[in-house]
């Protein structure tokens, strides 16, 4: 069973009306988290607990939300804190029927069932109608709104048994080996990076003129351009993973990834603005539609340790040698010894 994501845009004639209910959601869990962090523990509520102007149902979601929060407040010793505005409707409540979506809001005082226009393709519709809906986000995006709709979907297992292990870095994005023998070096960092400094340089100049608004526009781009190379860097190595009958692709954990990854001062702040996260969930959703697992794995000492004799030496450059003769890309050694470790959990990653 894996969870994916379905995005859907939709068009609301009231837009204004979504984000005073996002708002309110955003505050309303926030205040409640706060307030069990003071105290201590977590009380019980009901739904007429919640001051909030939104449906019942919706204020329930709010008190199962801030739940979450405090547990993770008990166990990292900080609590996390909502900031992006978005309004969370459980399966219950709401309905896709055709292209239109259909969920609870306060108008008038009253509880209404708010109906949207949608665009909802045919592949969303199919991944839609057989699995098991979740969650549904309300959020708005550059002025465009959207609903994300979390789905458990059980998909058919490859038939193949050879394995793929990937080491993510900037220089190279996503370095692949399989267990087959086939290596491909996937991206192209260069590239990437000067795209980067193009846009920080116009940024930059936008910011001395302070054109706030020309500025977030810059940023929007800078963050399409980088989402669609991720799209394209998983896209290419789910194909090999078909190609080469991969049941199984290895990835690292990225667990502290900016702290251990290999970096100059001059790649510092591309390493930060990396969305390796990203890149890692758009392979995994990809590999589930074609019935791959993805598998997290504890990345230490990957590209030190020598795949032939298991002896640890630091790379030159980005050439890996070894006493024993075997010399490789450093980060192909990196993808082979990923490819090779052993599972962190047990657990598949979720697309």
């Amino acid at each position: 069973m894996q969870t994916i994501t379905v995005q859907i845009r939709i068009f609301p004639d009231n837009p204004t009306l979504l984000r005073e209910h996002g708002n309110a959601y955003i505050e309303a869990t926030n205040r409640l988290a706060m307030q069990a962090e003071r105290a201590g523990i977590f009380p019980h509520l009901t739904s007429k607990d919640i001051e909030a102007k939104l449906p019942s149902a919706v204020r329930n979601q709010i008190i199962r939300d801030a739940r979450s929060i405090h547990k993770k407040t008990n166990k990292q010793g900080k609590r996390p804190i909502l900031k992006r505005r978005a309004y969370y409707v459980n399966n219950q409540n709401y309905s896709i029927n055709g292209n239109v979506v259909a969920f609870p809001v306060m108008m008038d005082g009253k509880v209404q069932r708010l109906r949207v226009a949608s665009r909802l393709t045919e592949r969303e519709y199919n991944i839609l109608s057989s699995g098991k809906l979740g969650l549904m986000k309300v959020v708005e995006k550059s002025g465009k709104w959207y609903v994300q709709i979390s789905v458990e979907k059980q998909f058919g297992q490859t038939t193949g048994d050879a394995t793929m292990g990937i080491d993510l870095g900037l220089k190279v994005p996503a370095v692949v080996v399989t267990s087959t023998g086939k290596t491909k070096f996937v991206g192209n960092g260069r590239q990437n990076k000067y795209i980067r400094r193009k846009y920080s340089s116009c940024r930059r100049k936008l910011g001395k003129l302070k054109k706030l608004s020309a500025i977030r526009k810059q940023q929007n781009k800078e963050h399409r351009y980088m989402k669609d190379q991720n799209h394209k860097i998983s896209r290419q190595i789910v194909n090999m993973a078909i190609d080469a009958q991969v049941s199984v692709i290895k990835i690292e954990k990225l667990t502290n990834i900016r702290q251990t990854t290999r970096t100059s001062r001059k790649n510092a702040k591309n390493l930060h603005n990396w969305s390796f996260y990203q890149l890692q969930m758009f392979i995994a959703y990809k590999a589930a539609l074609a019935g791959i697992r993805v598998l997290e794995v504890n990345p230490a000492y990957t590209s030190q340790t020598c795949p032939i004799c298991a002896k640890r030496n630091k790379a030159m450059d980005r050439t890996y040698r070894c006493s024993c003769g075997f010399h490789a890309h450093r980060d192909r050694v990196g993808a082979i010894n990923i490819m090779r470790q052993p599972m962190t959990d047990g657990n598949s990653l979720s697309a």
